[in-house]
């Protein structure tokens, strides 16, 4: 069934994947009715946070996250057409109970919604899904993608500190594939444990390496070969998985420790079966991705609205040595019309 052909992202020459938002009137939501959610909004030394499940504490809710005017000159300035606007990864709340994550994250949606509805023409959405509850999240993004008008999910790269290939998430995973939508997968709590909170490792470092793990899991752990109809774009170019994919390989090729026990094709051809997005910081980085995986397979991104975003994403595009006009276009925009055009309601 064909689904999205009169989407705001239709005719866009430019479309951001990668954009934070915390939906009009969620806090207010949360201050009112915390307890229902299982979420506390706290006012601590100025900074407003989020408390989930008594034992999660976000970062400061920052009001850029959900100034709608800022958001909208912001993609003024940078020529972005569309924003396709996914959940603050703090906000997944995967250490909720299932009922009150799959309360929680359908009144998120449904508010996500309702924001992008205030800019007709601008914004694409990606619901946040209860995955602590397999079952109950794969219900959430049905609802989602087929009642609401989502074009897919964004995830984190663990679940409350399961990985990717739990076999538990399966039924997650078959409810993506079913309706071919996208699949973000986004860094959370990035090398936890480790000391990295000097000099913003956190993020410099920790972030990437939270995608190539998370990335690691979804082929090593066959989750790709048992559904290879995913539709999954990592963030920040995919970490550090497309720089490694000659070791990935060489481990397949000997089975090392068993790292092909559940592979019958090699990593690298995974690599090209997934989705990345531009935020490299790099034109030269860039140029080496879409040569590792293909023009087809990169699409724009901007981290909005955080410093280590990219503000002019197209810019950066366009930097890219060598880069053709067709495959500007491609990843600009042409890449992602194609997949949303193809998601199943």
């Amino acid at each position: 069934m064909t689904t999205h052909p009169t989407g705001p992202a239709a005719s866009a020459t430019s479309i951001d994947i990668h954009a934070h938002c915390v939906p009009t009137g969620l806090v207010e939501t949360l201050l009112a009715e915390g307890g229902r959610y299982g979420i506390e909004i706290r006012d601590e030394d100025s900074r407003r946070t989020a408390i989930v499940a008594g034992r999660v504490r976000t970062g400061p809710l920052r009001e850029d996250l959900s100034d709608l005017a800022v958001r909208l000159a912001t993609m003024d300035a940078a020529g972005m057409d569309v924003q396709v606007l996914s959940s603050w990864i703090d906000l997944t709340a995967y250490a909720l109970p299932a009922a009150e994550g799959a309360r929680y994250a359908r009144m998120f949606n449904e508010a996500l919604v309702a924001t992008a509805a205030q800019a007709p023409g601008r914004f694409e959405t990606l619901c946040t899904v209860p995955l602590q509850d397999p079952v109950a999240a794969a219900v959430e993004l049905r609802h989602g993608v087929s009642s609401l008008g989502m074009v897919g999910v964004e995830i984190a790269t663990r679940v409350d500190g399961r990985e990717l290939d739990d076999p538990n998430l399966e039924p997650f995973w078959f409810a993506a594939e079913e309706l071919r939508c996208v699949v973000l997968v986004h860094p959370y709590d990035s090398l936890a444990g480790r000391g990295v909170s000097r000099y913003f490792l956190g993020n410099l470092v920790g972030n990437p390496a939270e995608s190539t793990i998370a990335a690691a899991h979804l082929i090593f752990g066959g989750v790709l070969e048992r559904h290879p109809d995913l539709r999954v774009c990592l963030v920040h170019g995919g970490g550090f998985a497309p720089y490694q994919l000659g070791r990935w390989d060489h481990a397949f090729g000997r089975n090392a420790r068993g790292a092909a026990a559940q592979l019958t094709r090699a990593p690298s051809e995974w690599l090209s079966h997934l989705y990345y997005d531009t935020v490299l910081h790099s034109s030269h980085a860039l140029r080496f991705l879409i040569d590792t995986v293909g023009a087809d397979r990169v699409v724009l991104g901007s981290d909005h609205p955080f410093e280590m975003g990219d503000g002019d994403p197209l810019a950066t595009l366009r930097r890219v040595p060598g880069l053709t006009p067709p495959e500007v276009s491609q990843i600009s925009a042409g890449n992602l019309q194609r997949l949303f055009s193809d998601v199943r309601r």
